[in-house]
């Protein structure tokens, strides 16, 4: 809430990594002035930018070339590979003791060993499409969408074992914990809107209507808001957890896909998947203030350093 950096990380410029899917190259921006400062190669269908849990480096989801890009933030710039299946997205529990890879492609959940990388378990999860997750609050299970079945899994993360699902429709996207750790929220792009989920009954207790598309999801610095990108309504919507009811709707234009706060929460950035752009959107008045353009299908972008004591993965979800 305060965001301030972690010390080990301060001293690092500010820089906002965008992955094109479509041309295998990373954007770097920095967001003092808005402009590009640099372009560099990475693998095959770069989806994500994800921070490490100890935040000492970035890791770039190679789907295509089924590889981890490692990028040294004080360099800013790629050092090695890490050879790993078709990555789509990429998680560390919150102990940091284990990554978890979604292999939307192959339909699993793959448990490594976040320093050597090797594979620990892979959970077979039937449902197509597996592609994002959250933690619970302790860390014992995690939540995962398979945006192409309209289910949400359960998945005990000690035992490296599926324990439950809900049916939740449509096409069940982004996944986030709500700030006082009871229950999930699900971006639900087929159903234009949001999934409440108590995980223990494994049941959708709610859902709240944002926009056509909804798609990516994001904590506001002062834990009081979700921010959703609703994709296809070219909008953003600021959902509040007290009341669970939508307090404004953005028209920001493009296509807007996954979300990153600033560190002092004033800014939302967010990658337009079709438009080739990134959207800078001040969050006390959703305003839009730049629109940056970068590659072809830019998507999980990175806004690094940033707020918090760890990483849990995906395009920067901290603890």
């Amino acid at each position: 809430m305060s965001g301030k950096l972690r010390p080990s990380v301060a001293h690092l410029p500010a820089r906002v990594y965008v992955p094109n899917s479509e041309d295998g190259t990373i954007d770097v921006i920095d967001p003092a002035t808005f402009r590009v400062v640099k372009r560099f190669r990475v693998g095959l269908i770069p989806h994500h930018v994800t921070p490490s849990w100890d935040l000492r480096r970035l890791y770039v989801d190679d789907e295509g070339s089924s590889s981890l890009t490692v990028i040294d933030p004080r360099k800013g710039r790629p050092i090695r590979t890490i050879r790993v299946p078709f990555p789509y997205n990429l998680y560390f529990t919150p102990d940091g003791r284990k990554a978890v890879v979604a292999v939307e492609r192959l339909g699993r959940l793959d448990f490594r060993n976040p320093q050597t990388w090797r594979l620990l378990k892979s959970v077979d999860i039937r449902w197509p499409g597996v592609d994002h997750l959250d933690f619970s609050a302790d860390g014992r299970y995690l939540l995962a969408s398979t945006e192409y079945s309209g289910v949400v899994v359960k998945v005990d993360t000690v035992t490296m074992k599926l324990t439950g699902r809900v049916h939740v429709g449509g096409l069940p996207v982004d996944v986030r914990l709500a700030p006082g750790g009871s229950v999930f929220y699900v971006a639900n792009q087929g159903r234009g809107g949001v999934s409440i989920i108590n995980p223990v009954a494994m049941k959708e207790v709610a859902f709240v209507p944002t926009g056509a598309g909804a798609h990516g999801l994001a904590v506001s610095r002062d834990t009081r808001s979700l921010y959703v990108s609703n994709r296809l309504a070219g909008t953003i919507s600021v959902l509040s957890f007290r009341t669970r009811r939508v307090m404004a709707t953005w028209p920001v234009g493009g296509n807007p896909d996954m979300l990153q706060v600033a560190p002092d929460g004033r800014q939302l950035w967010a990658s337009n998947r079709f438009d080739g752009t990134v959207s800078v959107v001040a969050t006390r008045t959703g305003r839009l203030l730049h629109t940056i353009p970068v590659g072809l299908g830019p998507h999980g972008l990175c806004y690094f350093p940033n707020a918090g004591r760890i990483s849990l993965g995906h395009n920067g979800i901290y603890r």
